[in-house]
């Protein structure tokens, strides 16, 4: 049931060793997500949006901090615990053919998932449940006898979304799940997985650079630069009254068309790039790009606040 804490991620970190420097990833961030719920995850490529969603599923394993899912820390489970475990979460990829085995058809790679978690009391329970799952996605029962690589973008992350629900979890993070698809198609996607949403009360974590998608699904939404959370809010609060200035520049970088002539304004590019994760700025992160830095943003590090209600923002300037 909606209300109900499903996942809480409390100051999860994770680092990389490359070449004996350290890329700082992510850096001690907390949220909780219900049953049911939304969560928005933007930033720039680089921002550590996916290395997040990964460690929250425990592909990676986090340096700092816990991951508790149901009640459950997930550092704590076994390897067959933890198996047991990811039929309540699944993950839906940005290249949808690059997550698929070319070698299987369609339908044998959704089965497949089913067969790993002992899914179904036969093989044709099973191809019920396959059938089922290709209609519910838009797709022909004829789908699940192709070949990936013989479906259209659109139908192979539909082939994804199938798969990812075969084991009807609890949570899907979805990385970038429509980014190399085209517009048209996208839109299709985003209300299927409206419409699943709905019907399922499943839990998003839903990881973007399009803020205008973010802002369609999410119920909540984070903010990341350099692996840090700059902002959070309910959707509707940050997108009305931003604070953090990275997440203003993000938000007027967003095409709209303007319903009169006074709704009419320019586009504001984002300054500069995005420092090395290597080498974090000192201060603010954001503060080289920043043209309201002063000297305090360069020396001292803002912390992550309250600023009203379910508002946080890192910026010494917010409200």
């Amino acid at each position: 049931m909606q209300g109900d804490t499903l996942l809480q991620v409390e100051g999860v970190s994770k680092r990389f060793k490359v070449r004996g420097r350290t890329l700082h990833a992510v850096e001690h961030v907390s949220f909780d997500l219900e049953a049911g719920k939304t969560l928005g995850l933007v930033g720039e490529s680089g921002s550590g949006k996916s290395t997040l969603g990964r460690v929250v599923l425990r592909l990676l394993e986090a340096d700092e901090g816990r991951v508790v899912f149901q009640g459950q820390d997930l550092a704590k489970l076994s390897a067959k615990e933890l198996r047991a475990r990811r039929r309540d979460m699944q993950i839906i990829f940005q290249n949808p053919l690059a997550s698929l085995n070319t070698r299987m058809t369609v339908a044998a790679a959704i089965e497949d998932a089913m067969i790993i978690q002992k899914m179904g009391d036969s093989a044709a329970e099973r191809r019920k449940r396959t059938d089922e799952l290709l209609e519910r996605v838009g797709l022909p029962l004829s789908a699940g006898r192709a070949f990936p690589f013989e479906l259209s973008g659109g139908q192979q992350q539909r082939v994804g979304i199938a798969r990812a629900l075969a084991l009807r979890p609890k949570m899907v993070v979805c990385d970038e799940p429509i980014s190399a698809l085209d517009v048209s198609i996208q839109v299709q996607i985003i209300e299927l997985l409206r419409d699943l949403q709905r019907e399922l009360n499943m839990a998003y974590i839903f990881i973007s650079h399009n803020l205008g998608v973010v802002q369609l699904l999410s119920d909540t939404v984070m903010v990341l630069y350099l692996g840090e959370v700059v902002e959070q809010a309910q959707s509707q609060k940050l997108f009305e009254a931003a604070q953090h200035p990275y997440t203003q520049t993000l938000i007027n970088s967003i095409l709209k068309v303007p319903k009169t002539s006074a709704d009419k304004r320019p586009l504001v590019a984002l300054p500069g790039e995005m420092p090395s994760p290597f080498s974090p700025p000192s201060g603010c992160p954001y503060h080289p790009r920043c043209a309201l830095a002063t000297d305090r943003c360069k020396s001292e590090k803002p912390l992550l606040r309250k600023i009203s209600a379910g508002h946080l923002a890192a910026c010494h300037y917010a409200n």
